[in-house]
């Protein structure tokens, strides 16, 4: 059996940084948390939305998400040869993803979202994404484009601040 093909293109975001990438993940940290929010935990500790929502909402940062996981690539690559400090880090929240999902679960492919913290030369860094809207939307939805184009805005003011020195 032959899966349906839906083609669509995604769009990668870079945003550079004169912040060193220990600074870079220590701003991202600060706003996101330091530790992962055990999101499945809290859902089975709730029978409502409303209770769930209350307590989804008490682990959410300044631009409105909070740190899923991270993975350190750094750690790995330089065993192939690659000496470059590298996070890979997936940030969410699901109050912002049930705008979208609700209006097409195949949303949730692409929430929570995922950052690239990259080192770079000079003791610059750099963090890139794709924007979500490009990989959600990918059939005419306007409501699912409304949601994601507001989920593309709030990240792009989380990137913005962090990279900025």
């Amino acid at each position: 059996m032959t899966g349906v093909e839906i083609p669509f293109t995604g769009v990668r975001l870079r945003f550079d940084s004169t912040r060193s990438f220990p600074s870079l993940v220590d701003a991202l940290l600060a706003d996101v948390g330091r530790q992962p929010v055990p999101i499945e935990a809290i859902a089975k500790r709730h029978d409502d939305w409303a209770s769930y929502e209350r307590e989804v909402q008490d682990h959410v940062g300044p631009h409105g998400f909070m740190l899923f996981a991270s993975f350190d690539h750094g750690g790995w690559i330089k065993k192939a040869g690659i000496d470059r400090r590298v996070l890979r880090v997936i940030v969410g929240n699901p109050l912002i993803a049930i705008t979208m999902i609700r209006h097409d679960v195949t949303a949730g492919l692409f929430a929570p979202v995922e950052l690239l913290l990259t080192e770079e030369d000079g003791d610059r860094s750099a963090l890139t994404y794709v924007r979500p809207s490009s990989l959600m939307v990918v059939e005419s939805n306007p409501p699912l484009l409304e949601a994601a184009v507001a989920l593309d805005t709030k990240l792009a003011a989380l990137a913005a601040s962090i990279t900025e020195s």
